[in-house]
């Protein structure tokens, strides 16, 4: 559930310590998964509420600028493009690129839960079988070696 981290770093933490690899992914993706429909839901009134601030709700301001200039580009059919881009941004196992950003992307660009959290979920199970497969495929190598 930890941004930045998330099953990233869940998946080759818990198998590193011996976990079941079946358990040790369902609880990464659910963990990874959770807290997408509250960020979505409450996101947005705390983004909101934070640029409000004059000291340090400058980046806060910035932020809901970018999703206003990109909503405003956006043409009708961009729903499709919107749910690959936000699905291929979610599941490239990356630093950032996780189901919070994700979320925070969905929140500036004005996204309902609806419109959101699919492709944020189906990228989050992406991503994890893409750790899956790069854990095992670097412990294979590492056995081979030693």
């Amino acid at each position: 559930m930890v941004p930045i981290i998330e099953l990233r770093g869940a998946i080759p933490y818990g198998l590193a310590n011996g976990g079941d690899v079946v358990a040790v992914t369902l609880l990464s993706v659910i963990g990874n998964i959770l807290p997408v429909p509250f960020l979505i839901i409450f996101g947005g009134k705390v983004l909101n509420w934070l640029a409000k601030f004059p000291k340090f709700g400058k980046p806060f301001r910035k932020i809901l600028e970018m999703g206003e200039k990109k909503v405003a580009k956006m043409k009708s059919g961009a729903q499709k493009a919107l749910f690959w881009g936000l699905f291929l941004f979610v599941a490239i196992p990356l630093p950032g690129t996780g189901a919070w950003t994700g979320a925070l992307i969905a929140i500036t660009l004005g996204l309902k839960l609806r419109k959101s959290f699919l492709p944020i979920a189906c990228g989050v199970v992406s991503a994890g079988a893409i750790i899956l497969t790069l854990y095992y495929t670097a412990y294979g190598v590492f056995e081979m070696l030693v």
